[in-house]
């Protein structure tokens, strides 16, 4: 089952982190997949980078609609409507961005799917707001100072934020983008350390996301 944008809104306020993702072995990415679900995530990015992303994310796709039909799958570094409508026809339930782009915003409007573009500026997240992007991606978000969100949300309260890039799965630094005003957090390498990739340690991603989405969720 495809998930439409108001529910995938919903999963997103419910779950704030957006765990994303991307290795070449797919046993490894449903290991993955299913240590965030146990954690408490229910939308999860697996990024198009690599030769056969698109087959891995297809793979993934049949295993989270059959074991976690709960969780929704969304693809990421999309660039253009073209690469957005392939993976629509792979079931992909939302499009990620690392740039703004309105083709496909378009593509993303016309299947009622969750869009969320790359944006770094006040005039790009107007801009992204004004093509249908409720919840815009700053990115990346490791460059800025979290005042940054304080000040845009105050000309622009409509706006939501997913902060990404350099958040790391600790009190303190969320608490410092919560406390600026940022409601939702895309997290790949801090939730994925290579080394905890290597040695298999899903246990300690599945504790590392619960704790973060506890921090997140009871403020």
């Amino acid at each position: 089952m495809k998930f439409s944008k108001e529910t995938l809104y919903e999963k997103l306020y419910q779950t704030p982190i957006m765990p994303l993702f991307n290795h070449p072995d797919v046993e490894k990415c449903k290991a993955v997949v299913k240590a965030c679900y146990d954690g408490g995530i229910r939308v999860f990015e697996y990024t198009n980078r690599g030769v056969g992303a698109d087959k891995i994310f297809a793979e993934l796709v049949k295993y989270i609609r059959n074991d976690f039909p709960e969780m929704a799958i969304g693809i990421g570094t999309i660039y253009n409507a073209e690469e957005a409508e392939y993976f629509v026809d792979l079931d992909a339930d939302f499009i990620v961005q690392p740039i703004l782009d309105a083709g496909v915003a378009k593509v993303c409007q016309k299947n009622n799917m969750a869009w969320f573009p790359g944006v770094l500026t006040p005039n790009e997240i107007y801009k992204a707001n004004l093509l249908g992007a409720d919840i815009v991606k700053i990115f990346p978000a490791n460059i800025l100072n979290p005042s940054f969100v304080k000040s845009v949300k105050t000309v622009m309260p409509q706006v939501e934020m997913m902060i990404t890039g350099g958040v790391e799965p600790n009190q303190e630094s969320l608490n410092t983008w919560l406390d600026a005003g940022a409601k939702f957090f895309g997290m790949g390498g801090q939730l994925f350390p290579k080394a905890i990739l290597e040695s298999n340690d899903f246990n300690w991603i599945h504790l590392k996301v619960k704790e973060s989405l506890k921090i997140i969720l009871k403020r």
